[in-house]
């Protein structure tokens, strides 16, 4: 089945010039890119996003660390797009994430693990809808 999902390149990654070499990954995973944004989130705009997470431990971190630097946005469709992206994507923990996924070639930390992706159909509805109106990617 043909999906869509969110994708960010978080700001570890895109400070260290890596925006290429993962989309380079997504396109060899049959994941295309619909839709892309290169921009700076307030820290406002990062807890809106990651409102879900407002009770955990980390809640303030990651959103301080998500409005750090820039971060690209992409809608990504393919077959089992949201799993196939997660199993990309690898461990939150780039230490325990699976040789071959982005978090094992380009996190460096937990909280500094360089991408992140929608986990449900209902998670990647909202995702992209917080970062793309229906006139900025084909809804084909």
């Amino acid at each position: 089945m043909t999906e869509r999902t969110l994708a960010i390149i978080k700001p570890d990654a895109v400070g260290r010039h890596l925006v290429g070499a993962i989309i380079q990954r997504y396109e060899e995973a049959g994941l295309i890119p619909l839709g892309m944004k290169l921009m700076r989130l307030t820290k406002a705009q990062a807890e809106g996003f990651y409102y879900v997470h407002k009770q955990r431990p980390f809640f303030d971190s990651l959103c301080s660390f998500m409005s750090s630097g820039p971060i690209v946005v992409l809608a990504l469709a393919g077959e089992n797009a949201i799993q196939r992206h997660r199993d990309l994507m690898g461990a939150t923990d780039p230490a325990k994430a699976a040789e071959g996924t982005l978090r094992k070639a380009f996190g460096t930390h937990i909280e500094h693990n360089a991408v992140h992706g929608s986990d449900s159909p209902e998670s990647a509805q909202y995702e992209l809808g917080y970062f793309f109106s229906a006139l900025e990617w084909p809804q084909r």
